[in-house]
Parts: C-alpha cells; sequence; structure tokens
C-alpha cells in the first residue's frame, strides 16, 4: 500500500483528488474566519471543560495549560495564525506547493482542536492528511511541487540525497 501511495500513478492521481479536496476545505474554512472570527470562546471551552478520562481528572491537563496560559494571554495572535494558517493550508494543498509542510501545520491544527474537545471534522481530515503524507511527493507531482522540490533538491545540497523523487 505504500509503495502504491509513494510511486504508482493511480496513487498519485488519487492522492491528488484527496489532497485538492482537504485543500478546499481548509481553505473555505479559512476565507469564513476571515472577518469576526476569535477563538476566546472555544478557548475558554477548553480550559472549562478540559478532555476527562474515565476516572473523570483531565487527560490532557498539559494541554488545557498551554491554553490558558500562552493561548488566552496571546488571543489575537492565536486568531490570526489559525484564520491565515487554514487558508495557507488550503492554498498549499490545492496547488501542491510544499504540500507535505502544509499537511503537517494541518495535522497540527487538527490534533490541537482534538486536544481542546473539539472531536468535529477533526478524525475525518487525520486520516486523509495521513495519506497525503505517507505518499509524499508523489502526492504533490501533479501541483507545484513538481518544479519547487527538485529547484529546491538542486540548490541545498542536504536535500540532494533523498529516496523519493
Amino acid at each position: 500500500m505504500i509503495k502504491w501511495l509513494r510511486q504508482s500513478l493511480s496513487g498519485r492521481i488519487v492522492t491528488t483528488i484527496i489532497r485538492v479536496y482537504l485543500g478546499y476545505l481548509w481553505l473555505t474554512s479559512g476565507i469564513a474566519k476571515l472577518h469576526g472570527f476569535t477563538a476566546q470562546a472555544f478557548i475558554k471551552n477548553g480550559i472549562k471543560n478540559p478532555v476527562v478520562g474515565p476516572d473523570g481528572q483531565p487527560v490532557y491537563g498539559w494541554f488545557t495549560e498551554i491554553l490558558k496560559n500562552f493561548v488566552m494571554p496571546n488571543i489575537n495572535l492565536v486568531d490570526f495564525l489559525v484564520v491565515w494558517g487554514e487558508i495557507f493550508i488550503g492554498l498549499g494543498l490545492i496547488l501542491g506547493a510544499f504540500a507535505t509542510t502544509a499537511v503537517f501545520f494541518a495535522l497540527l491544527m487538527n490534533f490541537s482542536y482534538l486536544l481542546a474537545g473539539a472531536i468535529s471534522v477533526n478524525p475525518q481530515y487525520i486520516f486523509l492528511e495521513l495519506i497525503i503524507l505517507v505518499a509524499g511527493f508523489n502526492a504533490s507531482k501533479l501541483g507545484l511541487d513538481y518544479f519547487i522540490i527538485p529547484f529546491l533538491r538542486k540548490k541545498i545540497p542536504f536535500l540532494e540525497k533523498t529516496v523519493d523523487n
């Protein structure tokens, strides 16, 4: 399965469809948040009602502390990063430009939402993003990475010796 995702033409086509679909979802979500978005109520809820285990104790207490001590005091920065992060993730995935990097940051955002207690579409997105991540460069060969990655491999010496062409 991994070899198929990473090397075959049919795997490239399937992962391109998944990549563009996810990109559209991320981009439209970010655009919808451009005017008047704030994560303040969501973060407050994540702090007030953390994810608890069967014993009634918070499962991710360390993440609740991050929300309380870093995210809330910097809510304006977080709002900016969420909106523009979603937009740039969407553009990267749709255009196939730095797609693996875009998927990494998409996964980071999805896991952050999960740790704060929001299930929503995050498990579905994570599943699809992992497929793209496993496919690697093959997932974005039908995109701008077809031109970007070889150029970077020529210009940055430590990237030349990669297995995935």
